[in-house]
């Protein structure tokens, strides 16, 4: 593997990105100081420490970055169930981003545990 661009999760997460971004413009403007940047800074925050650690070139900061990009992950996942609660994003788009994250979270967690094997 060349680039993290080749990586499915590097990838699929850039995809994430692109629709909290979608969804999240419809949120209230008195919000874009808060929950919506928030959530766009997390989702933002997944590709980009995937990328970082990838060009690290060392496993154990690839790995810390790969943590860093999981619980950037949770973050998400839980900013996007409060924006659900509150009444700001609709029960379809939840589940269409929030099927997309647990794909993403799924492969950070197997790339977490095939580092630690080797």
């Amino acid at each position: 593997m060349n680039s993290y661009k080749d990586l499915i999760v590097w990838q699929k997460s850039i995809q994430l990105v692109k629709e909290v971004y979608k969804t999240t413009g419809s949120f209230p403007a008195n919000e874009v100081y808060g929950l919506t940047s928030q959530i766009r800074r997390s989702a933002v925050s997944i590709p980009s420490n995937i990328a970082e650690g990838f060009a690290r070139k060392n496993v154990g900061e690839y790995r810390q970055f790969l943590c860093v990009a999981f619980g950037s992950g949770a973050e998400l996942e839980t900013q996007l169930l409060i924006s659900m609660e509150l009444g700001y994003l609709k029960q379809e788009d939840y589940s269409q981003i929030q099927s997309l994250l647990t794909e993403v979270m799924k492969m950070l967690n197997t790339m977490l545990k095939n580092l630690r094997k080797g």
